[in-house]
């Protein structure tokens, strides 16, 4: 599985939403900034400023990678419950597709609101609310639902949002969700949703099933009829 190129499709869905956060939390006048979560620096690298960007993320080897794609950046590797990072340090804090999977998402923005003076949450998703079609593929939201959990994430966090950043003593300017998110998949992005399906659902699912559900998705989509959205939402706000 390549993570990179998963990250990087993420950030597509994100990015024109992610300008328009930017430019209202003042990116152009932040003095620092700080990516939580930051992975192999999809994200990261798209940001066009000379403010001085840190990035933080659990694990070495996606640092590794971030260092190649963001290589301008300052890197740590740490614990999002215990950014190592003191008061009031940055500007902008910002996480992209992380709260679904830290432990204690409240504990997470509590602790970027410690660090920083704005805080913004790009991308959570909702799984409780995904919508598949046609009907016969609802079977595998399902299963990626059931899969997420299983490694420990919460897919159900996006809808939390709001109460998760009110809870956190941060003054909410903007929440909602993004439209455009999975409704409609180039052929490349397909197969990068199917490269993970499949390794969420492995030793879970049977392969023939999967299988099957993979021929069922590429001729929905040859008919037009295919529909994968799951509604995926931001916030953002002042500490």
């Amino acid at each position: 599985m390549n993570w990179h190129a998963r990250y990087t499709q993420q950030a597509a869905w994100t990015r024109d939403l992610r300008k328009y956060l930017f430019d209202k939390a003042g990116l152009d006048r932040a003095a620092f900034v700080l990516e939580v979560g930051c992975g192999t620096g999809a994200v990261l690298r798209e940001l066009t400023t000379p403010t001085p960007l840190h990035g933080l993320d659990l694990e070495p080897a996606s640092l590794t990678q971030c260092r190649i794609h963001a290589p301008a950046a300052s890197l740590t590797c740490g614990d999002a419950h215990f950014l190592p990072y003191p008061d009031r340090s940055f500007d902008i804090v910002y996480c992209h597709f992380l709260l679904l999977w830290v432990s204690d998402p409240l504990r997470v923005v509590r602790e970027m609101a410690r660090v920083g003076k704005t805080v913004l949450a790009l991308a959570e998703p909702d799984y409780g609310q995904r919508v598949d079609e046609p009907a016969e593929l609802k079977p595998l939201g399902e299963w990626q639902t059931q899969a997420l959990m299983r490694q420990g994430a919460n897919p159900f966090v996006g809808s939390t949002l709001a109460e998760i950043f009110f809870q956190a003593g941060i003054k909410l300017e903007e929440t909602g969700t993004i439209r455009s998110v999975g409704v409609k998949r180039s052929l490349e992005e397909w197969e990068n949703e199917w490269a993970v399906t499949q390794a969420d659902l492995g030793g879970f699912v049977p392969d023939s099933e999967i299988q099957k559900m993979r021929v069922l998705d590429e001729q929905a989509r040859t008919r037009g009829e295919r529909v994968l959205h799951v509604p995926t939402y931001f916030a953002w706000g002042k500490t």
